[in-house]
């Protein structure tokens, strides 16, 4: 489903983020990659739907490499390719259901999206997504009045109103409370399951990372050191990721009922 190959990313100033990654993500695995900040994550998870270009290297998703994809074919990749981000990024001002419908812009004509021309088909789509994260109670709230754990159920539904074949979450609990952590992470792994979508999530947080995925990959200065199944991941394989030992900012220390 993707596939990373000699992949680099090298930012103005010298700054290399990825060096020759390469790295197969098969389809329909929950894939949680973990490192330090600075390590490359986001930068690898934003070269999967291009926003940000490789130096070096080829990702492909399916049959598209992502690097040779002209104008067009890059917004047919990115209506593909669902996109949860750490703060949210709703329309405060309008309603979490408009917020979904924003979802399906690269699926229905331009002109219909400017005029809020949404189909009965469409909003069906984006009340289905809203029933998948279990919030459609507020589908005509405001996105400005729900709390930040209930923003960002309506940032998956959005990426799952897209129907993508990928799910890309990058940091998606970093400013959630750890119960409210865990409700997001279940989602996540609600839609890869019960839909089917591929899904890529970068944590720092490792035991969020250990009881939810099905791999994990470790970052560190832009390579993989450390790529298996949650259950092979020990404390000394966590230092190797980390380059030092865990600490208490590793670890969310509150449980949520399961």
């Amino acid at each position: 489903m993707i596939r990373f190959t000699h992949a680099s990313v090298t930012y103005p100033g010298g700054v290399a983020a990825l060096k020759d990654l390469s790295l197969d993500i098969a389809e329909g695995e929950f894939v949680v990659v973990v490192g330090l900040s600075g390590a490359g994550k986001s930068t690898l998870i934003r070269t999967v739907n291009g926003l940000v270009p490789l130096s070096g290297g080829s990702v492909e998703v399916g049959s598209r490499t992502v690097g040779d994809l002209n104008r067009s074919r890059l917004r047919a990749l990115r209506a593909d390719v669902g996109m949860i981000f750490q703060h949210y990024n709703l329309v405060n001002r309008t309603t979490v259901l408009n917020n979904v419908l924003m979802g399906r812009l690269n699926r229905v004509p331009g002109w219909r999206s400017m005029l809020g021309w949404w189909g009965r088909d469409e909003v069906e789509r984006a009340m289905r997504a809203l029933e998948v994260v279990e919030i459609v109670e507020k589908a005509y709230v405001r996105a400005a009045n729900l709390s930040g754990g209930q923003q960002q159920r309506v940032g998956i539904a959005r990426a799952l109103a897209q129907e993508p074949t990928v799910l890309l979450a990058d940091e998606p609990v970093a400013s959630l409370d750890p119960p409210t952590s865990h409700t997001v992470m279940r989602y996540l792994h609600r839609a890869n399951r019960e839909l089917g979508i591929t899904t890529l999530v970068n944590l720092h947080f490792l035991d969020l990372a250990r009881q939810y995925a099905d791999r994990i990959v470790g970052l560190r200065a832009g390579a993989v050191v450390f790529d298996g199944p949650a259950s092979a991941v020990d404390e000394k394989v966590f230092e190797r990721i980390y380059g030092r030992s865990l600490t208490a900012d590793d670890v969310l220390e509150a449980e949520a009922s399961l």
